[in-house]
């Protein structure tokens, strides 16, 4: 689980745009950069190599 806190002040590294939380997929949605970043072991991987691009039915669902 991220800290509220944390999730506050975390953004997206390619777009500097702010994060939202899906805890069904422990994933870290950019609406911006269409990107998901991957939660492991509680800790965010927030590294673009990482994420994986996000279709366009999961972006109209944000």
């Amino acid at each position: 689980m991220i800290d509220p806190e944390l999730l506050d002040i975390l953004v997206c590294p390619v777009t500097k745009a702010p994060l939202i939380l899906d805890r069904d997929n422990d994933e870290l949605l950019c609406k911006t950069s269409a990107l998901a970043y991957p939660i492991r072991d509680d800790i965010p991987v927030l590294l673009e190599q990482e994420a994986r691009q996000m279709s366009d039915d999961e972006l109209r669902r944000l």
